[in-house]
């Protein structure tokens, strides 16, 4: 993280718990899901709280983001289908008043050297849509190699063309 900028220096990821339902609400904006397929209903935040609780071992793992101390966001890490295999999966939502700071490629270099240390699969993938250039910015600074575009649906039964991001998780750490 030496390149990032100053404040995202003191970053750390910190597994997901009960408490963090308040993060997904306050990142289910139309703002922050616009690239997202929009904000979800209080059902299905309820759904993705479970989840991101439930998330553990090999098949991944879901954090908040801390920042001097204080949440700034979340990232993680799943299981995700792809290509006649299994790979990782990778997303992550910065709170607004947090953007533009490195803290997102400070994360998702957190977040690689979590998978890597996990084992489990090979590959780390980030599927932003083409349109979201923030996120392919993110990747592209925080290591990942671009494979080139991809159809992909995002939420279920919205279609999107989204750029296939990879980290080979058996390279060594740069």
């Amino acid at each position: 993280m030496d390149d990032v900028r100053g404040e995202a220096r003191d970053l750390r990821l910190e597994p997901w718990s009960e408490g963090d339902l308040w993060l997904l609400r306050r990142t289910n904006t139309p703002e922050m899901t616009e690239h997202l397929g929009g904000p979800e209903t209080e059902e299905q935040i309820l759904a993705r709280h479970k989840r991101y609780t439930a998330i553990g071992d090999s098949a991944g793992s879901m954090y908040r983001i801390v920042l001097s101390g204080e949440v700034v966001g979340s990232i993680g890490f799943w299981e995700h289908a792809w290509r006649n295999g299994t790979v990782y999966e990778t997303g992550w939502g910065v709170l607004p008043e947090f953007q533009g700071r490195g803290v997102a490629v400070a994360a998702a270099r957190a977040v690689i050297g979590e998978a890597r240390a996990r084992g489990g699969h090979r590959e780390l993938h980030a599927y932003p849509s083409v349109a979201h250039a923030a996120s392919n910015a993110v990747c592209r600074k925080a290591g990942f190699t671009l494979l080139g575009e991809c159809a992909f649906e995002y939420p279920p039964g919205n279609p999107i063309t989204s750029h296939d991001w990879m980290v080979d998780l058996a390279a060594p750490a740069s």
